[in-house]
Formats: C-alpha cells, sequence, structure tokens
C-alpha cells in the first residue's frame, strides 16, 4: 500500500529527530472540522433518501400483494381476459419495487461507507489530542506527525466526492456496473486511509513506549492512550 508506505518513511523520518524537547500544543487540522460537516450532510441525504425509498418500497410491495392475491382469486379464463393494459400495470409494479429495492441497497452501502469515515475522523481527532498531552515528542516530530495526518485526512476528501459522484449518479444516467465502481473505489480508499490512520496511531504510541525510562512512565503512557497493562 502507497500510503502505508509513506507513513513508514515518515516515521524514519520522526525517529531520527532526537531532541528531548517538551512538545508544544499544535492546533488540530482546521480541514477537518469542514470534512465532518461534509460526512453529516452526505449521512443526512442519504437517511432522507433510504426513508422515502422505504415508504415508496412498503407502498409497492402493498400494491404488489394486493395484485398477487387478485390473480389468485381468479379462474384461469378470467386471467386470460385481462387486458394488456393490467398485465401492463402488474409488470410495472414489480420492475418499479425491484429497482427500488436496488437504489436501497446501494444507498447502505454508502452510508456504511461514510460512518467508516466518520470513524477515522474521530479516531484521528482523538490520537491528535493524546499526541500533544505526550511530553515524549518534541515540536520537531509533531511537525513530522502533522503532515502526515495532513496527508490522510487530504486523502480522505477524495472519498467525499466519489459519495456525492454515487448520489448524483441516481439521478443521470449510469449503469450498475459503473454505480458498482465508485463504490468499490471509494470503498477501498475509505478502508486504506482508515488502515493507514490507525497504523500511524500505533506507531506513535509504540515510538512513545520504546522512549520510556521508568515503570511509572510506562504507565503513565499506557493511562494515556488507554493501553491494557
Amino acid at each position: 500500500m502507497k500510503t502505508s508506505r509513506k507513513i513508514c518513511l515518515c516515521m524514519l523520518c520522526v525517529l531520527l529527530v532526537s531532541s528531548p524537547a517538551r512538545p508544544a500544543t499544535t492546533a488540530a487540522l482546521p480541514i477537518v472540522g469542514v470534512i465532518t460537516a461534509a460526512i453529516k450532510k452526505v449521512i443526512l441525504a442519504i437517511d432522507l433518501r433510504i426513508q422515502r425509498l422505504q415508504n415508496e418500497t412498503i407502498w409497492l410491495q402493498n400494491a404488489h400483494k394486493k395484485l398477487e392475491n387478485t390473480l389468485s382469486e381468479l379462474k384461469l379464463g378470467e386471467i386470460s381476459q385481462w387486458t394488456q393494459k393490467q398485465k401492463d400495470l402488474y409488470k410495472n409494479y414489480y420492475e418499479e419495487l425491484m429497482k427500488v429495492k436496488s437504489i436501497i441497497s446501494y444507498y447502505q452501502r454508502i452510508r456504511d461507507i461514510t460512518q467508516k469515515q466518520v470513524r477515522l475522523v474521530d479516531e484521528y481527532d482523538s490520537a491528535w489530542n493524546l499526541i500533544k498531552q505526550d511530553t515524549h515528542f518534541n515540536v520537531a516530530e509533531l511537525e513530522h506527525m502533522h503532515k502526515v495526518y495532513s496527508g490522510i485526512i487530504n486523502e480522505s476528501l477524495k472519498n467525499i466526492d466519489q459519495i456525492f459522484l454515487i448520489l448524483d449518479s441516481f439521478t443521470i444516467q449510469m449503469s450498475d456496473a459503473k454505480r458498482l465502481e465508485i463504490i468499490n473505489t471509494a470503498a477501498d480508499q475509505i478502508d486504506a486511509n482508515y488502515d493507514d490512520l490507525r497504523l500511524f496511531n500505533s506507531q506513535n504510541r509504540q515510538l512513545s513506549l520504546q522512549r520510556a525510562k521508568t515503570k511509572y512512565d510506562v504507565d503513565k503512557i499506557k493511562k494515556l492512550y488507554g493501553i491494557p497493562h
């Protein structure tokens, strides 16, 4: 994974900086607030669309059920006398029901992706707040970490673009194959971003533990990061 390799290189740069100075408090990435707002907007849009589609599905299912009941009550001779218009109506109900169910499955997949994006931002925010409290990192090291986090967060912006593209695809002509390709790409990207973030957080915690000089210091670090004793 390319981003993982970049993270490892950045961690090597961090290891090369050995100044013991106490870190200054670096401000959180301002772009995170923008991303969080965009994610919430996407999730709200998805929830509203899913709710509308679910209501439409219930209506179509009820209509479909009534038609099936009518068919079961009719005699064979009566069925053969149905007009083409009635047959087309039954067919259209069924096709519309299948279409709506398909769209709901797309939206639910998109919602899963956006929820993971939320977890990524939350995990970054939590990790960065803890790192700023860790006295084992100096200012130069924090700057390196800040650059790595910036890279991961900026990459995650591309996921938001993909999600909006998928949402817009339901209002334009797009094949299911193309739509699935976009969804799978977005899912793969957020998985990669999330894995990179967790790996980087883990490397930072391990580096801090390696610099601890006493058991008290080790216990203090573990308590800070919630590491089991």
